[in-house]
C-alpha cells in the first residue's frame, strides 16, 4: 500500500487505502461470521461463541480451564463467561469440577455430549470454510492468507492488556 497525502477532509479519510483495507477485513470478518454462525446454529443448535468455547476447552482437555482463561482465550469479563459456561452447562456440554491445584477453584471441562457436539460443529464449519472463506480465494494464495491471518491474529492478541 503506497504512501497516502495527510487526510484532511472526510472524503479523504474515506477514500484512504488503509482505511478501505480494513473496512474491508472487518466487513469480511462480520459477513463470514453470520454466515458461518447462523449455520452453526441451525444444524448444530450452538452459537459461535459457544462453539468457540467447546473448542478452547477441546485443545485445553484434561482437568479442564478455569473461567478467568477461558474470558481470557475469548476476550470476554470474566462474567460475560461465567453467563456464556451457564448456558452451556444448562444445555449439558459442559460441567464445573474442583479444581485440584486450588482448593476454592472450579474448573470448566466438557462433558461427552460437549465432546460430540464439538465433533459435529467442527464438521458442518469445515464444510462451510472451505465453501465461503477458502474457495473465493485463488488457490494459489490461500496458504499465505491463512498464515498472514495468524500473524495478524498473534499481533493483535499480544498487544491486548491481560485481565487481571
Amino acid at each position: 500500500m503506497g504512501e497516502q497525502a495527510e487526510i484532511s477532509t472526510a472524503k479523504q479519510a474515506a477514500d484512504n487505502e488503509l482505511v478501505l483495507a480494513f473496512g474491508r477485513l472487518q466487513g469480511a470478518a462480520n459477513r463470514l461470521e453470520y454466515v458461518l454462525g447462523r449455520a452453526l446454529e441451525e444444524e448444530c443448535g450452538i452459537s459461535h461463541l459457544m462453539f468457540e468455547v467447546l473448542l478452547i476447552l477441546g485443545r485445553a482437555g484434561e482437568p479442564g480451564l478455569s473461567m478467568r482463561a477461558i474470558a481470557q482465550e475469548q476476550v470476554l469479563t470474566t462474567g460475560g463467561a461465567t453467563r456464556l459456561v451457564d448456558r452451556m452447562e444448562a444445555a449439558g456440554l459442559v460441567e464445573r469440577s474442583e479444581d485440584p491445584g486450588d482448593r476454592r477453584g472450579r474448573l470448566v471441562r466438557l462433558t461427552p455430549q460437549g465432546e460430540e457436539t464439538a465433533v459435529a460443529a467442527s464438521r458442518v464449519h469445515v464444510e462451510n470454510i472451505r465453501r465461503y472463506f477458502l474457495a473465493p480465494l485463488p488457490a494459489e494464495d490461500r496458504g499465505r492468507f491463512a498464515e498472514d491471518l495468524r500473524i495478524l491474529s498473534h499481533s493483535a492478541r499480544d498487544i491486548l492488556p491481560r485481565l487481571p
